[in-house]
């Protein structure tokens, strides 16, 4: 019987060998990891998404470049962190528009900015947990090395020898960020609560 590295060793090779399919494969048994992993770096579905897709490409492209000395979900997570931050640093760099801003129209005429809302209703709006929103405020408060370690370490349930295998850093560096992580939400959580 096949055990699942087993079964991700037969479908890299095939994907090595040119099989599309097989890729594709073996992509699809990680893809709502690395969705998720995007999701929480960025915090936006759709620079997730992004993220996710840009990530499927680069894996694709440079397949024959990974070693196998790690495991493929290894190799696509560091991926995942530097597109991730790449987006990052593109959003912050970005024009943002303002909504209030009109758009001109081919007749020299201003028009308000219409925006349709996709998002859930007002009661579900109003359902979605506060400790949530502190969290994700919190999270995304942290520096990009603290972040993407705490993320890894406590919300991904991944161990500390393979989040530094994934980092490309050493175990105690991996210990150290995690615990300075924990500290700073730690400290921030415990402000909001002392204001609520």
């Amino acid at each position: 019987m096949l055990t699942h590295l087993d079964n991700e060793a037969m479908l890299l090779a095939e994907a090595r060998a040119g099989k599309t399919d097989a890729f594709i494969t073996l992509l699809n048994q990680y893809s709502s990891r690395v969705y998720r992993l995007a999701l929480q770096f960025t915090g936006s579905r759709e620079d997730a998404e992004d993220v996710l897709q840009d990530v499927s490409l680069k894996a694709y492209a440079n397949l024959r470049e990974f070693r196998g000395d790690s495991r493929f979900y290894t190799w696509l997570v560091r991926i995942t962190v530097n597109e991730a931050l790449t987006k990052l640093r593109k959003r912050r760099s970005k024009h943002e528009i303002s909504l209030d801003e009109r758009i001109e129209t081919d007749d020299n005429d201003f028009m308000p900015r219409e925006i349709e809302s996709w998002g859930d209703n007002p009661e579900d709006c109003y359902a979605t947990s506060e400790l949530q929103r502190l969290l994700s405020e919190a999270m995304e408060k942290l520096e990009p090395q603290y972040r993407v370690v705490f993320t890894l370490r406590d919300i991904e349930q991944v161990s500390t020898e393979e989040t530094a295998q994934m980092l490309g850093l050493s175990v105690p560096t991996v210990k150290s960020r995690l615990m300075r992580a924990r500290l700073k939400m730690r400290e921030r959580l415990n402000r909001q609560f002392k204001k609520g």
